[in-house]
């Protein structure tokens, strides 16, 4: 039986991706809130006897022992790990503080390196990952007001990727998916201004997305149909980032 870890489990992309492998591998959802968590796991398939872990990512310092015990105790080996958590604060430069950057880069980039280096440690992971997504933003390659923290994490992220594609060639894929405009929990405050999503429609040739256009393109990298496939940024945001019409 493979496992998946996913972040971010509690909602949004995290909980879509989570359903979704449900029915396939044994899922260990990772999330700050139990009850959000627990919500996940009632949709889920009943198939496999999944895993919780309720955990801040933001608490750098924990990381690795915290999934070395998850993993021990429950005698569970990851075989694929997708990093949905994400933490945004969108400020113009003037607010940025230092507590803001930290939050950012600990939950968005920090924490998923410091998983990845637990899943590769032979003693505690075996040789048993395969693939990873990392789920960045289709903000890594451009710029936004209010958006040089999150899209600097996202930037970082993506970079981490391409190094970590070739250090653990060939046998563990890492790609990326950068989403664009998708309605999630961390979106919802985008979504309730009406007027800002009719010009938001507007700009994307193939609408706005949803969580489960974002699982099909993570199923299709961890499968084995991306098997040539790895350091890659796949961007997945209906065409918004090449639309120049004015």
């Amino acid at each position: 039986m493979e496992t998946i870890l996913v972040t971010g489990a509690s909602s949004g992309m995290g909980r879509e991706i989570a359903i979704r492998f449900s029915r396939t591998c044994r899922v260990i959802l990772c999330g700050r809130n139990m009850e959000r968590l627990q919500e996940s796991l009632s949709r889920c398939s009943d198939r496999f006897n999944h895993v919780l872990w309720q955990f801040d990512l933001d608490n750098i310092d924990s990381i690795e022992g915290s999934l070395q015990n998850l993993l021990t105790s429950n005698d569970v080996k990851v075989t694929y790990f997708v990093h949905c958590a994400g933490y945004i604060n969108t400020l113009p430069i003037k607010l940025v503080s230092s507590d803001v950057l930290r939050k950012t880069f600990y939950t968005n980039v920090f924490s998923a390196e410091l998983i990845i280096k637990t899943l590769m440690m032979r003693k505690i992971n075996r040789d048993i990952l395969k693939s990873v997504v990392l789920i960045s933003s289709n903000i890594s390659n451009f710029g936004a007001v209010a958006h040089s923290v999150y899209g600097a994490s996202k930037g970082a992220l993506d970079s981490m990727m391409r190094s970590l594609a070739v250090e653990l060639a060939p046998r563990v894929r890492v790609n990326s998916v950068l989403p664009g405009a998708v309605h999630t929990a961390m979106t919802e405050h985008i979504y309730g201004n009406e007027d800002l999503i009719h010009r938001m429609e507007a700009t994307y040739p193939l609408g706005l997305g949803t969580t489960s256009d974002i699982a099909d393109a993570v199923e299709f990298l961890l499968s084995d149909k991306a098997r040539w496939i790895t350091g890659q940024q796949l961007t997945v945001d209906g065409g918004r980032t090449i639309n120049i019409t004015g």
